[in-house]
């Protein structure tokens, strides 16, 4: 069994004899923090800060290691002597699996304590917070005997964890959420045999009545459409300026700990960027908690931060291999690790403005526990890089500063973005994390949020990120955000007299529009697109069996239409701090074609591989 002999610290005999301590201790966290200053290890006001701050809210060894007032080699061997117990080597000579058994993985991660090794009658508890020791010790004596201490890092605690449990801790972060809000349960075959049956029945049709079938179509893609621009208008009335917010902020006695998560793969071409712009962040460290969430397999990235002198603060967490390979299994992975009452979500590319994290704190502060999302907008740091990211900066001016705004002002629910998310930790965790499967675990994620009596709110901060800017990225990214755009549809649609209790009327109805008729939108677009060569004179199928009043309300419904999305557009883009020409919004009539294939990709990927995540690269451009 090995452990760092440290004088006057006992070593655990290799005959199982239990350990004599050489001194008693002297009492408390006083005495520790007195040997602390008598050997000059850390200065007598951090001492005093640590101090204040763990008679709140924080550990006092989190708070000395992220003020970096001691390295962790010397702050565990202080402890040792302190407590007269022995610090344990894990990776050398890793713990009992049939002792780490007894205890959840989500207590040993929260609470930094592992069961170690038997000695004789007594179990050896590993811990990396000893002041804690005391006040766990009832209920580990109740279930293992008699206990004994010993420390360790944290760190080391979680890799001694993944060592022995990777597979079992992956099963858990793929199930949190409930098999009956989940889409893990739709195999790409039981999806396949839906869709041969739907298609099956609309060739018969096709061919008994072809005519019929294309006026069906063409009136579900008009349907769509009317429905889609109706919700965008209905939301241009809720355009108002927000209330001047107090320039003082409220006084919050006990600022709580933040952690966020940046999950990364196949990123060692902007892990370093990623902690240079984390660093810009304005919160007290010692409250700041960065989580690197790493897949095992992804050697480059791991690689590239071992390379990086990362803060205390920030911290990386690998992520087991499992069935499946997506951000939300790894952000569920990771949220047991995670130290803090509000837990928020970054990408990889993300540069978040400096005092972001002031205000989500002040806004959860100032709402009650029914608001347990803040949503951040998003930018871009390169909208003049190509056409494309211009196109894709006006959208998301569109989606960020017009849509979701007026979304909650109208109650209805908001589908998530996928980073500057900020969550209650106490609701994400009611509602089981991400669906793991789903590859736009975001937009699920809001749903499940109203479904079950949550709010989300927008917060007027931004986070500036890389657009994509070369189309067969985009399409691929495209691709992924509409199959999980139609995986969410179908999963929360199996009991659609539920989803209606749920979200009550108008946000059911708002829900069909925002998802249903978006997809519908895209994939029967070329239907809309082949009208408008009517409307110029060309020959269409349809073109002697409408009536002209309908072709004149169609031509009129499109036109009206497309000047609705260019106005929306243009205004959007004037709440930016970019100054596009309005002429760019012209140009999108050319950018919805690539949404078009985007959707159809999609759906072949949700009839063949439903679960698979189209990695997007990033650092291709900086801020």
């Amino acid at each position: 069994m090995s452990v760092i002999p440290l004088r006057p610290i006992h070593r655990f005999s290799a005959v199982g004899a239990l350990p004599r301590p050489a001194a008693a201790p002297q009492p408390g966290l006083h005495g520790f923090v007195t040997l602390l200053m008598r050997n000059g290890l850390v200065a007598p006001h951090q001492v005093l800060q640590a101090i204040a701050l763990h008679k709140t809210q924080r550990r006092l060894t989190e708070t000395l290691l992220a003020q970096q007032a001691i390295s962790p080699q010397r702050l565990y061997d202080s402890l040792a002597q302190h407590w007269s117990v022995g610090v344990a080597r894990l990776h050398a000579d890793p713990p009992d699996p049939r002792l780490t058994q007894q205890i959840s993985s989500v207590t040993a991660l929260r609470e930094g304590l592992l069961p170690w090794r038997k000695i004789g009658e007594a179990t050896v508890i590993v811990t990396a917070y000893p002041e804690e020791f005391t006040a766990h010790k009832p209920w580990l004596t109740e279930k293992f005997g008699q206990v004994i201490m010993a420390l360790a890092p944290l760190q080391e605690i979680e890799a001694a964890l993944l060592a022995l449990h990777g597979p079992q801790l992956a099963q858990a972060a793929e199930t949190r959420v409930t098999a009956q809000e989940s889409c893990r349960n739709f195999t790409a075959h039981r999806l396949r045999t839906r869709a041969l049956i739907v298609a099956g029945l609309v060739s018969i049709m096709a061919f008994l009545t072809p005519l019929a079938v294309l006026k069906m179509l063409f009136a579900v893609a008009i349907l769509a459409m009317i429905a889609t621009n109706l919700l965008k208008l209905v939301t241009l009335t809720q355009d108002r300026a927000p209330p001047p917010e107090h320039r003082n902020r409220a006084i919050i006695a006990q600022l709580p700990t933040v952690s966020v998560m940046v999950a990364l793969y196949r990123e060692d071409n902007i892990a370093q960027r990623l902690t240079q712009r984390l660093e810009q962040l304005d919160y007290p460290r010692d409250l700041l908690d960065i989580l690197l969430v790493v897949e095992a397999e992804d050697h480059l990235t791991r690689a590239a931060l071992a390379k990086s002198s990362l803060p205390s603060w920030m911290r990386v967490i690998v992520v087991p291999a499992g069935s499946v390979k997506t951000k939300p299994r790894a952000l569920n992975y990771a949220l047991d690790h995670c130290r803090g009452s509000i837990i928020g979500v970054y990408d990889a590319e993300d540069a978040p403005e400096a005092d972001q994290l002031r205000k989500v704190v002040d806004r959860f502060y100032q709402r009650g526990a029914e608001v347990a999302c803040l949503q951040g907008k998003l930018d871009y740091y390169n909208p003049r890089s190509t056409w494309l990211s211009r196109c894709f900066t006006i959208e998301y001016a569109a989606w960020f500063r017009l849509f979701l705004p007026g979304l909650a002002r109208l109650g209805l629910a908001i589908p998530l973005g996928g980073t500057t998310l900020f969550f209650r930790r106490a609701a994400l965790e009611a509602l089981g994390g991400w669906d793991a499967q789903n590859v736009t675990e975001d937009a699920d994620l809001g749903l499940r949020l109203y479904r079950h009596g949550y709010r989300t709110e927008l917060i007027d901060t931004t986070t500036y990120e890389e657009a994509n800017c070369h189309g067969y990225a985009w399409i691929k990214q495209r691709s992924r955000w509409i199959k999980g755009y139609m995986m969410t549809y179908i999963t929360h649609m199996r009991d659609p007299a539920l989803l209606w209790r749920q979200l009550g009327a108008k946000r059911f109805i708002g829900f069909q529009a925002q998802f249903l008729a978006n997809i519908l939108q895209c994939l029967l677009a070329p239907l809309i697109w082949s009208f408008w060569g009517f409307a110029l004179g060309l020959q269409h199928p349809l073109a002697t069996d409408l009536p002209p009043l309908l072709r004149f309300v169609a031509t009129g419904l499109m036109i009206s239409s497309a000047l609705v999305f260019i106005y929306f557009d243009i205004k959007a883009m004037r709440k930016t701090r970019h100054r596009l020409s309005p002429l760019w919004a012209l140009t999108l009539i050319a950018y919805q074609p690539l949404a078009t294939l985007a959707a159809y990709r999609a759906l072949w990927e949700l009839l063949t591989k439903p679960f698979y995540w189209e990695k997007t690269r990033h650092g291709l451009y900086d801020v």
